[in-house]
């Protein structure tokens, strides 16, 4: 997978990817840690790798569900979203 440097480069399509290669839990250990660092930093701001591993009571964990939160926070503190598709 092709790591981008901002969420404002991910379409959400390329997003739910990412979120679901970490879920899934593919490739190896390294890639793992890769992949993890890369969400932490994408989303600091609004969650962080703890909407993965430390979810709030009740929050949707699919890939679709994380990307929604992203997405809703990202809107409400006014930050850069994800890349249209058109």
């Amino acid at each position: 997978m092709e790591l981008k440097k901002s969420l404002s480069e991910y379409t959400e399509a390329e997003f739910k990817r990412l979120v679901q290669e970490i879920s899934e839990d593919i490739g190896t250990e390294k890639y793992q840690d890769e992949l993890i660092g890369h969400f932490r930093d994408l989303v600091n701001g609004v969650g962080g790798a703890d909407l993965i591993f430390y979810p709030e009571p009740g929050a949707d964990i699919s890939a679709e569900g994380i990307m929604n939160t992203v997405k809703a926070r990202c809107e409400a503190k006014g930050l850069p979203g994800f890349k249209s598709r058109f």
